[in-house]
């Protein structure tokens, strides 16, 4: 690694202040960092010494990422040979998933981290770690047979305007990932929804039939699958979104690492059982009669609650906030499911609706605890 160290520095010298490509320094200093931790320290007395940086953090979150990420992959390749009605192995689902997705991760990270090194470079600052989470993530919620370009368009989208246009990363107040899925809904509807764009298809297929269970529930369909496929998660879906079994493991990594915030998780799975189940008394249409828990083991819901939902720069802040926030994504995404036909999967909107009001939660709860210390302030003067 010293040897490594002493080519890097080699490399780095014509990019230090005062040299002559000081400018492109920033791009030069993220591959650094990438290989070796930072060698910058405060100039001041820090409030907390910690061995957490950013880059660890983000690298914990890739590491929660890769249980749902791998079976996804492996389901791709098990919802497209399934079509076909031909015996096949492990080995050949998961290379085929492996075909359709690794380009649409790469896409992802080519296109973000390119606006993001451009931006670094025009604003003199350094490359932050943040896009290594967002650049996975991007991917692992669109459907399979998404063209290459749309990734590309919509990772555009979501760093221009839902990062940098804030100030890029710790300034922006929604998701830059669920920001490139609702784009791609909205400017894409044909190929975000339906009932061929999440099985991956192959020109000597007819017709797919791959329809979400929600999108079948939607249509006052019927489902044939049991609750411990959905729960395992082989059933069309968004390539990482669909199992909720390896999305708990990520669940657990971040929890215990204390980088998701398990109130947000809890106050999500509480407000999204309790409308189920309020909607399960009235029975109205198909989605309403789908029983409460299996509303929480299908579509994006688990995915976006560990994984989304607990951004941390979009989330609520406040240990109260957190939970209000929790509870009311779980409450909006049953109600955006029932009520919007148009639109079953309810998780991405709900989520990016309360990273609007995550600061106006936080402003009352903190403004609610001023006001009882001076209440208490004021009883205390008034005994003394």
């Amino acid at each position: 690694m010293s040897f490594l160290r002493k080519k890097l520095d080699e490399i780095k010298r014509p990019f230090r202040k005062g040299e002559k490509f000081e400018k492109f320094a920033p791009a030069v200093n993220a591959f650094d960092t990438f290989l070796f931790v930072p060698n910058h320290t405060t100039k001041t007395g820090s409030h907390i010494r910690d061995a957490v940086d950013l880059k660890r953090t983000m690298v914990t979150v890739i590491i929660a990422l890769l249980p749902a990420l791998i079976y996804g992959i492996y389901n791709t390749g098990y919802q497209h040979l399934t079509q076909l009605g031909s015996d096949f192995s492990f080995l050949d689902a998961f290379i085929h998933g492996a075909w359709k997705i690794v380009p649409m991760i790469v896409v992802s990270y080519v296109v973000g981290l390119s606006i993001e090194f451009a931006f670094a470079v025009y604003r003199g600052h350094e490359v932050n770690e943040g896009y290594l989470v967002t650049g996975l993530l991007i991917p692992m919620i669109m459907p399979v047979d998404i063209p290459l370009w749309m990734v590309a368009v919509s990772v555009a989208f979501a760093v221009l305007i839902a990062k940098e246009a804030f100030g890029g990363t710790g300034m922006n107040i929604l998701n830059p990932a669920l920001t490139a899925r609702a784009f791609a809904f909205f400017a894409y509807p044909t190929y975000m929804s339906g009932n061929k764009v999440w099985v991956s298809e192959a020109s000597s297929m007819d017709g797919v039939s791959g329809e979400t269970i929600l999108g079948t529930l939607a249509a006052n369909g019927n489902i044939n699958y049991s609750m411990f496929e959905m729960f395992k998660g082989s059933i069309p879906g968004s390539i990482a979104e669909t199992s909720t079994l390896w999305i708990i493991v990520g669940a657990i990594i971040l929890i215990t690492t204390g980088i998701g915030s398990w109130r947000i998780m809890v106050g999500s799975v509480l407000g999204a059982a309790f409308m189920g189940f309020l909607f399960n008394l009235w029975g109205a249409n198909a989605l309403m009669s789908f029983s409460w828990m299996n509303h929480l083991v299908v579509g994006g819901f688990a995915f976006g609650v560990v994984f989304m939902a607990t951004d941390p720069v979009s989330a609520a802040q406040t240990a109260k906030g957190k939970w209000i926030y929790g509870v009311l994504v779980g409450i909006f995404c049953i109600m955006i499911r029932v009520f919007n036909p148009a639109y079953p999967e309810g998780v991405m909107l709900a989520i990016l609706l309360m990273n609007v009001f995550a600061p106006t939660i936080d402003h009352y709860v903190i403004q609610g605890n001023i006001n009882k210390r001076k209440k208490r302030w004021a009883s205390t003067l008034k005994t003394a």
